[in-house]
């Protein structure tokens, strides 16, 4: 396996061989100059250079490193040699293996407990300033080897934060995307419910007026003008719904309470129906208070289940019908007309009316009546949604 051209400049012996070498001379200077308990004689010097080689290998192998350390360390100590002279190598060797081996509390404790033992030993032995000067030493590899657990302590907890950053800083973009995907699809079932509806119906009464225009019998003027009418309340009803849902794209406020349509407005749905044709009967009596959420998706719906019925169904009569139960607000919107011939129609609008109940909650049921033509029965969830009467 290829690694990093840095780091393989740094474990080759071309690089570690000469820093290491000039450590172990320093290293031997000191124990000449300040020999301590005992000069430094042929047997300390094979010691003290044997005590640096391991630095070579410190890198790619810290755990035999650190071993192979210790156990030339100690009769080294033993032996009354200049304790302070293997004082850079020691920390260096620990600080190496907290950084790059494994296990590395228990590891450290042993070789510290060790080294320390080893020191304070010789110096009781040797008695007189020498004790201070040793737990001078011990204080100084002791503190060498704290640092190491904190710093160690300190990059986990710092690795540890980070994560649970990115993690998070991943959770919100994934939520900010689903938000994103919810608004989309919310928009489009509202732009698909509001056009489809809205033009259908100019697009029967249109038929309508050109049919009085064209035919045989003497233009009606009134009734040509009930037509034209008709078409033009459509159009500003479509014009207010639209404006509300484009404000909400925007992101700017959702405007004046009559912008977002619920179950009053529901009876000027039937009356649309009815100019193009259609005997609509509506019962919406006693159903109470509504929160908005629940009268914008039960208007909704019956939005789309008219326009389902004005388009496809070649229906006479149409019957729609909200009432409290224990279940919610049932709504339901049954015609007269041939049904669809595969059960359900094609197309996105009872895509849109499941998507639309399932938003707050609720569930819809659309197909074939029992007597013929179509039926769409939805039930939305309301709090308190015990039955509203005497």
């Amino acid at each position: 396996m290829r690694g990093r051209p840095g780091v393989r400049a740094l474990d080759a012996p071309a690089v570690m061989v000469p820093a290491v070498g000039a450590l172990a001379a320093c290293a031997a200077v000191a124990a000449g100059m300040w020999p301590g308990v005992r000069p430094l004689d042929a047997l300390g010097a094979v010691l003290l250079v044997g005590v640096h080689v391991p630095l070579v290998l410190l890198r790619r192998h810290p755990g035999p490193a650190l071993a192979a350390l210790v156990v030339l360390a100690l009769p080294y100590h033993l032996m009354q040699y200049q304790h302070h002279a293997l004082v850079p190598a020691e920390v260096i060797a620990m600080f190496g293996y907290a950084v790059l081996g494994r296990r590395v509390r228990v590891v450290l404790s042993v070789a510290g407990f060790l080294l320390l033992t080893c020191v304070v030993g010789m110096a009781m032995r040797a008695g007189g300033s020498s004790v201070r000067e040793q737990i001078a030493v011990i204080e100084g590899v002791v503190a060498v080897a704290i640092a190491v657990q904190v710093w160690r302590g300190h990059r986990a907890r710092v690795a540890a934060i980070t994560e649970r950053a990115e993690r998070a800083e991943r959770t919100r973009e994934e939520e900010a995307r689903r938000r994103v995907a919810e608004e989309r699809l919310r928009i489009a079932r509202d732009l698909h419910d509001l056009l489809a509806h809205s033009i259908t119906v100019i697009g029967v009464q249109a038929g309508a007026a050109a049919h009085l225009v064209r035919g045989d019998r003497p233009l009606d003027r009134d009734e040509l003008g009930e037509a034209l009418a008709s078409i033009a309340a459509t159009c500003r009803d479509a014009r207010t719904e639209l404006r509300g849902t484009l404000q909400v794209l925007r992101g700017t406020e959702a405007g004046p309470p009559e912008i977002l349509p619920g179950v009053t407005a529901i009876a000027g749905l039937a009356e649309a129906a009815r100019a193009t044709g259609l005997r609509v009967a509506l019962d919406d009596a006693e159903i109470g208070t509504l929160p908005p959420e629940v009268g914008v998706a039960a208007y909704r719906i019956v939005q789309e289940a008219l326009t389902n019925v004005v388009k496809h169904a070649a229906a006479s009569a149409v019957s729609v019908g909200l009432a409290r139960e224990r279940e919610g607000l049932v709504v339901r919107v049954a015609d007269d007309g041939r049904g669809p011939s595969g059960g359900t129609p094609e197309g996105f609008g009872v895509l849109g009316m499941i998507e639309r109940a399932r938003s707050i909650g609720g569930t819809l049921d659309a197909g074939a009546g029992d007597g013929g033509g179509f039926v769409v029965t939805a039930v939305l969830p309301v709090k308190d949604s015990a039955p509203v009467g005497p």
